[in-house]
């Protein structure tokens, strides 16, 4: 049994110290998610969604022209090389005089990059190249002579250094 006489009756300066411990967690909490957030993927992916928007055709029309060459991209990817290749209908090699090649990450941008391949062989282009693993949005723009880079875009997933 409890004395009365010894028990502590709660006083306000308990209660003011409960509410400053528990209002303080809160804010520093919400604080702690605004920073992350703010340091975080922003899930942008286009700056403009409406200048995007009036360009989509003239892209579209690029596009089919681009397919109407009937050309053939050929992009090899292993632990340490990048090659790609492009040739006509016939099967001839296409006269490229510069190739680049993006790298993104579908979700996040920190490991992103672009590679400059050089001419190894008419048609063709390399440069040493390793990719870790996981998934990859892959572009390939080849300077072949034409109003704009013809354009060629894959996605592939590296798993122990090679391309499943």
């Amino acid at each position: 049994m409890i004395d009365r006489q010894d028990a502590r009756p709660f006083t306000g300066g308990h209660m003011l110290a409960v509410m400053v411990a528990f209002f303080g967690v809160v804010i520093s909490v919400n604080v702690l998610l605004a920073v992350v957030a703010n340091t975080s993927w922003t899930g942008l992916v286009v700056e403009n969604s409406y200048v995007a928007s009036q360009e989509y055709n003239a892209k579209l029309a690029a596009t089919r022209a681009q397919a109407a060459l009937g050309w053939h991209g050929s992009l090899a990817l292993t632990r340490d090389e990048v090659r790609y290749a492009l040739t006509d209908g016939q099967g001839k090699p296409v006269r490229m005089d510069a190739v680049s090649v993006a790298f993104r990450r579908p979700v996040d941008d920190r490991e992103d990059h672009t590679v400059e391949l050089k001419s190894v062989e008419p048609g063709v282009f390399a440069a040493p190249h390793a990719l870790r693993d996981g998934a990859w949005i892959v572009e390939v723009d080849a300077d072949a002579g034409l109003p704009h880079p013809y354009r060629e875009t894959r996605r592939i997933l590296v798993v122990g250094g090679s391309v499943q």
